[in-house]
């Protein structure tokens, strides 16, 4: 795989290493010919070390074989996030920590989830494209709204808040776009 198609949560071999993408800044240069760099975080699974690194972008990547299995979030306590396998019902956890923000989009019994399994461990979790959220608070709606292309803050029912337009209100139900946390569209 080239650094330019490496995208948030593949995991990648460094060094004989697993690490997760944490993050990616891409940085084009201004002169001609020059190649785009990614800056990319990366977490080592298991250990949890940190590590970044900066490729260009035609740079070659080894990309980790790991097993894709449906699992469904279950709960969580205190300290870690509890997934059970849907096929053979094993169970899974994961820290908040390892889960950073993907913590932020997870509701109690959520399907549509996968585990990312290196060596039967859990190590990534992918979430779908989009997940759908209630509003439970927001400025009031503004009659004449939908004329405008305006957008106003809005919370959700997982706590978040994101920029929704200005016609919708409190107990409508949005879609969510779970890798940048943007409105996507309202769910009738």
């Amino acid at each position: 795989m080239k650094a330019s198609q490496l995208r948030k949560g593949h995991v990648i071999s460094i060094n004989a290493t697993a690490y997760r993408v944490r993050d990616i800044d891409m940085q084009t240069p201004s002169a001609r010919g020059a190649n785009t760099l990614y800056r990319v975080r990366l977490s080592a699974i298991g250990s949890g070390q940190n590590l970044e690194q900066t490729f260009k972008s035609n740079d070659v990547l080894e990309e980790v074989n790991l097993e894709r299995r449906a699992i469904t979030y279950l709960y969580s306590d205190h300290e870690n996030y509890h997934f059970m396998d849907a096929l053979n019902y094993e169970q899974y956890s994961l820290s908040a920590d390892q889960l950073e923000e993907q913590k932020d989009w997870l509701v109690e019994n959520m399907e549509g989830l996968s585990a990312l399994l290196l060596d039967g461990q859990l190590a990534a979790l992918e979430l779908p494209a989009a997940v759908e959220l209630d509003i439970v608070e927001t400025a009031p709606v503004i009659k004449g709204a939908t004329a405008t292309n305006r957008n106003k803050p809005a919370t959700l029912s997982n706590g978040r808040v994101v920029q929704v337009p200005d016609y919708m209100g409190a107990g409508d139900r949005v879609r969510i776009n779970t890798e940048t946390g943007k409105f996507m569209a309202r769910v009738r």
